[in-house]
């Protein structure tokens, strides 16, 4: 067994079981991508045991904090197997669920969705593309399952040094797929879609949506980066009288007119435009629009913190123009999943777009993740996405 060494102070994340270890905490050691490595503090007494990746920042990822603990198939089958028992007591009511959320459930780097009876996967470190054969077979085997889809596409691989690969990885089968959420329909491709092919980390908040339409009254109603019109179907069945989609991808925008078609609603009330947000929102501020409810959801603007200012201007300036569009008394749902924006940073940028605007609302709700996509007490940077429920005053 290969060991690393950290320097002398460097091991306190590692005590509270954080998993990560940076570059710049490692004294001497090495080992082969994704290979299992001994952790010993400066004094050599054991931390961890990890998987090494040498080209990544982020050395090393523990798998577990437990001297007696083997890295070996059994190890990983205890992991997949207390995944599933969480998703299971959790209830969700869809059939489309979160299985494995990397850290949070000790499988760093490695993310599994489920849409109905097809698995996703995404292997994002070197410790999970290491050990891809045995994850996938253990799945499979304790999910119950067939078929097994990689989308082992995002741009995570390449700071480990991998390759973006994607395809069937076990069976084969149409990539188009439909799932039920909240009594809703959504279509989707597990080969094309963003992430593993939808969003599931919004379901929660787009039942919230749904309700606040509903309590409100909302007529008016514009979705901002609506991707397959997630937000759009909540709306129409909150009882929205007309609801406006906007997105820069025309693929998207034809996913999301077939899902309002797919869960039988006019089409006349749903209007889609191909078109910058940011452009879209100037122009509906000069010509005077109001909306009673908008959704302000932009795809990922700071993935690390060094982003943070940058991403902070362009979150700033959407929430201006949405706060200047929101009508007396209407609510605005706006998020951030950028990882480098904390919730209290988000807050702030908020409330600083509030002040530009010349308006003042009550913070109504906070909104985070669905529960299968978990935080845990010792990796808070599983909190990577934010939102606010905002009533216009």
């Amino acid at each position: 067994m290969k060991v690393i060494r950290l320097r002398e102070g460097r091991e306190r994340s590692l005590l509270r079981r954080h998993p990560w270890i940076f570059d710049s905490a490692v004294a001497k050691g090495g080992a082969d991508p994704g290979e299992t490595v001994r952790v010993e503090g400066n004094d050599g007494r054991f931390l961890a045991w990890a998987a090494f990746s040498p080209q990544s920042k982020i050395r090393a990822r523990a798998w577990s904090f437990e001297e007696g603990d083997r890295i070996d198939p059994a190890f990983f089958r205890r992991r997949l197997s207390e995944a599933l028992s969480a998703r299971q007591r959790l209830k969700v009511p869809s059939d489309g669920v979160r299985l494995v959320h990397g850290e949070s459930d000790g499988l760093p780097g490695f993310v599994v969705d489920r849409y109905g009876d097809v698995l996703v996967a995404q292997f994002l470190s070197a410790g999970a593309e290491k050990w891809k054969k045995v994850l996938a077979d253990t799945l499979l085997d304790v999910s119950g399952t067939q078929r097994l889809y990689e989308r082992s596409d995002a741009s995570a691989r390449g700071l480990e040094g991998l390759p973006e690969v994607s395809g069937w990885l076990r069976g084969d089968g149409p990539t188009e797929l439909a799932i039920a959420e909240s009594g809703w329909k959504f279509g989707l491709d597990v080969a094309t879609g963003h992430k593993t092919g939808f969003y599931l980390d919004q379901r929660e908040n787009r039942a919230r949506f749904a309700e606040w339409v509903r309590r409100l009254g909302a007529q008016r109603v514009l979705n901002c980066y609506c991707y397959t019109g997630g937000f759009t179907v909540a709306a129409l069945a909150g009882g929205a009288g007309e609801v406006t989609s906007i997105d820069s991808s025309g693929p998207a925008l034809e996913r999301a007119r077939a899902n309002v078609a797919l869960n039988g609603f006019d089409p006349g009330r749903a209007e889609f435009l191909d078109a910058d947000v940011n452009a879209s929102l100037r122009r509906f501020v000069e010509a005077g629009r109001q909306f009673d409810a908008i959704v302000l959801d932009p795809p990922k603007l700071a993935p690390t913190v060094a982003h943070a200012e940058r991403a902070a201007r362009a979150y700033k300036d959407i929430n201006r123009l949405g706060l200047k569009l929101l009508a007396p008394g209407g609510v605005l749902f706006t998020f951030s999943c950028s990882g480098g924006i904390s919730a209290d940073l988000f807050h702030k940028i908020v409330a600083s777009a509030g002040t530009d605007a010349v308006v003042d609302g009550y913070i109504a709700d906070h909104l985070g993740a669905a529960p299968d996509h978990p935080m845990t007490l010792a990796f808070p940077e599983g909190e990577y996405l934010k939102g606010l429920v905002v009533i216009r005053k």
